[in-house]
């Protein structure tokens, strides 16, 4: 991506650094170093969209297309760290660039075609005034950036706040998750191939409660795509 000179300038006035190791970012450096994005734990799952481990935890809920993830997710890794940040320390803009690092890695494999909107997943009222934004929001706009798709962030809500998922295990998610997505415009989705895009995904419960909810549109298929997803 070719720096601008307005980019070129603020990182004079006001140096950007690395999301991960905080050294001072190089022109057309964005969110990280090159040597820290270097060693990132990359997935292979654009190798095989279709059939990975992603996309089997969504299997036997909903009709699945194609599901990937740009990172795999450890605790107290590079990347779990960056995606902490990324959803509760402000870094908006980290949030649509590394949208673009995902949709850049899926593009040549094709991901997209076929694909007729993209729908992140919502917060509540509540959580986006405490954080300012949605980030799967934000990751959605770094991936239309790449492909073009439109974004849909008005087809459903988020109905109540759930506790945080970390702590809990398969079926507390799923319960906790339960009736938490109201579809509010099935005329929009009907009939269309829907990109979920959230931020993680370790058991795949958010997404499934959502798209369950998606499914009350007529004729509706779905794919997913995520920053990081969580090795069992």
């Amino acid at each position: 991506m070719k720096t601008s000179f307005w980019t070129k300038l603020f990182d004079l006035i006001s140096p950007r650094q690395c999301a991960v190791c905080g050294c001072r970012l190089a022109a057309g450096e964005s969110v990280l170093c090159a040597p820290c994005a270097l060693h990132m734990p990359y997935t292979d799952f654009h190798l095989s969209p279709t059939d990975n481990a992603m996309a089997r935890l969504f299997w036997g809920h909903f009709p699945i297309e194609r599901a990937g993830a740009l990172y795999y997710y450890q605790q107290k890794s590079d990347a779990s760290q960056l995606i902490y940040d990324m959803k509760y320390h402000g870094m908006a803009d980290a949030c649509r660039a590394v949208g673009r690092s995902l949709a850049e890695r899926f593009m040549p494999c094709r991901f997209f075609d076929g694909i007729d909107a993209i729908v992140p997943i919502p917060i509540t009222n509540k959580r986006r005034w405490q954080r300012g934004y949605n980030q799967s929001e934000l990751i959605a706009q770094g991936i239309h950036d790449v492909c073009g798709l439109p974004i849909y962030n008005k087809v459903v809500k988020r109905r109540h706040f759930t506790r945080s998922q970390t702590s809990l295990g398969l079926q507390e998610r799923r319960k906790n998750v339960e009736g938490a997505f109201q579809l509010v415009d099935s005329q929009a989705v009907s009939h269309k191939h829907v990109l979920i895009v959230d931020d993680i995904v370790t058991t795949g419960s958010t997404i499934i409660a959502c798209a369950t909810e998606m499914l009350k549109a007529s004729d509706i298929k779905f794919s997913a795509m995520t920053v990081g997803f969580t090795k069992s």
